[in-house]
């Protein structure tokens, strides 16, 4: 180690001292030292009010003084010190004071007046007399300067923060926006974002930009002012945002909506401020609005608020701050939300959000890869297969892809394993999907029984089916809130025909026709697929048209906004048409995943015994009873 480095190791950064209460200690000191320091040396004797009085009409009283509460002190004259009390320390340097008690202040300010009117007579000194509070002087200091004291603490303690309230009462309008600044070391760029390359190539112009405007700004083009990246939760939006700030190499302010909005009345509006001022400061920037529908909601659709809600006028001073009269060139405003349609529409006008970025959920190939960049902290044995993983995770967000890495980590920790294996993996998905296992659940050997036919019903019927889901595993072991599920590997596909949906939902069926064809009876565990299939034979009749009697007819509102109407797009008539309708496809597919499982009888029982057995089957084993799927 070089002689410069130990000099750099040895002068560490010490903490700044904070003198201040040096300062408190020595101000309490001087005011004790003022209010408690005699200013002369003083000798007090009581006596009665008869003697008082005898001193006062022999002139060797100097001065009196008599407070509210009748106590009289009297300072003797220096000649009379000695007569008064026994002891020769006389002189100027010490006071005798003599104190009593009258009766009334009333009559002894007419006694003293009687005694000066006969001095005043003979040519003598009137005797001074003067009247005071009898409170001490702590008790003045205390109502009088106390308030003002205890009013600056409290402004002092408030200007530095209030704790849980949330910062300094002087800073309450100030934006607490998280700045990422461009010299940061840790910074996020595109490689540290995994899929979402159709979101990626759409900013790229905006990182462009920042990088050469002059390359756009020569041939007349402006910058887009704001992008909405739009999408569903867990899929990175955020974390596509920070790579933009990352690669544009500018300085990056992330708050979110909620933040804006608070109690008080135009804290929120002078926050839009306090943040876009920071921003054009920094210029060229980013800034960066999380879960923009706290604020950016469509205003006048609360009737109870009217227009001076306090979200709403945060709403206006947004708008205006994004394109109003103001500038703020060189910054450039990223938001996300997962509710695009109740955002206000003069936020989505060009100009504002002049662009909405959709980041959807990752396809294959992209969570292929996602899984790729989360696995490389985790020890992996030789059996865990990425393919297989990102095939068995369909419909799975970033976030949930980064749970099932984390949570086959903990399950292979938890069986002491060294290493974390594909067993890891699927318990983890299985744990995700269906929820924890309900061990301690206790089922009669009926129950089981029941469950297992229910089950091999789904995975006979969809085996079966060549448009139906492939199946997976199959399980009766109780998870979360469920007594037995069926996991499948739904097929990737933009476009979903007719047949597909039939057979997907006669597979939703075949739970509940095994329990009638084989059990003579029914149960409430077919639950949830009656719900499943019940909606999705809706949305054949009055979405997707169809239905024989309702074909190319389409009811669906994608605006949104018929949530908040009471009215039904159609007549009661229609209503009862697509009622009828829906209930003819149910009992179509109820019919025929009964007939499969009539012609297929002695497969399914073969495979309810297997599950009673092993409370778990696989593929493999379905394949192996009821030979190859045709797909």
């Amino acid at each position: 180690m070089s002689k410069e480095n130990k000099v750099n190791k040895s002068r560490k950064p010490q903490p700044k001292r904070n003198w201040g209460w040096v300062w408190y200690i020595i101000l309490v000191g001087a005011a004790l030292f003022f209010f408690y320091s005699p200013k002369d040396k003083q000798v007090r004797k009581e006596l009665s009010y008869t003697q008082l009085c005898a001193y006062i009409e022999n002139d060797m009283v100097a001065d009196i003084t008599v407070s509210d509460d009748r106590k009289i002190k009297a300072t003797i004259r220096p000649q009379h010190y000695v007569v008064v009390f026994g002891t020769r320390d006389a002189g100027e340097k010490v006071k005798g004071v003599i104190t009593t008690q009258t009766g009334s202040v009333e009559e002894f300010g007419k006694y003293i007046d009687g005694i000066n009117a006969t001095r005043k007579q003979q040519g003598q000194a009137p005797v001074n007399v003067s009247y005071e509070d009898s409170r001490d002087m702590w008790y003045i200091v205390l109502v009088n300067v106390l308030p003002f004291v205890l009013i600056f603490l409290f402004f002092v303690w408030m200007g530095r923060g209030m704790g849980n309230l949330g910062g300094s009462i002087f800073g309450v309008g100030k934006a607490k926006a998280q700045i990422f600044d461009k010299d940061k070391t840790d910074k996020v760029t595109f490689k540290d974002v995994a899929g979402m390359e159709g979101a990626k190539e759409e900013v790229q112009e905006i990182v462009a930009f920042l990088k050469n405007p002059q390359k756009y700004t020569e041939l007349g083009g402006k910058i887009p002012k704001g992008a909405l990246l739009v999408g569903p939760p867990g899929t990175g939006k955020t974390l596509l945002a920070k790579a933009v700030a990352g690669e544009a190499d500018v300085p990056f302010f992330s708050m979110s909506g909620s933040d804006f909005v608070e109690m008080f009345v135009g804290v929120g509006a002078s926050r839009v401020r306090d943040l876009f001022r920071q921003a054009k400061e920094k210029a060229p920037a980013i800034i960066f609005i999380d879960e923009i529908d706290a604020v950016g909601r469509a205003r006048g659709k609360n009737i109870m608020t009217g227009g001076n809600d306090e979200r709403e006028s945060t709403l206006n001073q947004l708008l205006t701050e994004m394109d109003g009269f103001g500038t703020n060139s060189g910054v450039i405003i990223l938001a996300a939300t997962n509710r695009a349609d109740v955002l206000d529409s003069a936020l989505l006008r060009a100009g504002r959000f002049d662009r909405q970025i959709h980041v959807e959920l990752p396809d294959l190939k992209e969570r292929k890869e996602i899984f790729q960049v989360h696995l490389k902290p985790i020890k992996l044995d030789k059996s865990v297969d990425v393919d297989f993983l990102a095939k068995q995770t369909p419909g799975f967000s970033g976030a949930d892809i980064a749970n099932v890495c984390n949570e086959a980590a903990l399950i292979a920790a938890r069986n002491n394993k060294k290493q974390v294996g594909k067993q890891d993996f699927n318990d983890a998905v299985d744990r995700i999907i269906g929820g924890l296992e309900r061990k301690s659940k206790i089922m009669t050997e009926e129950e089981k029984r029941s469950i297992a036919y229910h089950e091999a019903g789904h995975a006979t019927v969809s085996w079966l089916l060549p448009h139906a889901n492939p199946l997976v595993k199959v399980t009766i072991v109780p998870r979360g809130q469920a007594l037995g599920a069926a996991w499948y590997l739904p097929e990737e596909r933009s476009l979903t025909n007719k047949e597909h949906l039939l057979d997907e939902l006669c597979s939703l069926l075949g739970g509940r026709a095994a329990e009638e064809v084989f059990l003579k009876q029914t149960s409430t565990g077919a639950l949830n697929d009656l719900e499943r299939a019940t909606k999705q034979a809706y949305a054949m009749v009055a979405y997707y048209g169809m239905s024989d009697k309702l074909k190319n007819m389409s009811y669906y509102d994608s605006t949104g906004r018929g949530e908040y109407s009471l009215q039904r797009p159609y007549s009661e008539k229609t209503a009862e048409t697509i009622d009828k309708e829906t209930q003819v496809i149910i009992n179509e597919q109820m019919q025929r995943a009964r007939e499969l499982l009539t012609e297929h009888r002695e497969q399914h029982n073969a495979l309810a015994d297997l599950l009673v057995e092993r409370e778990v089957i696989t593929h493999e084993d379905v394949e192996r009873i009821l030979g190859p799927r045709n797909s």
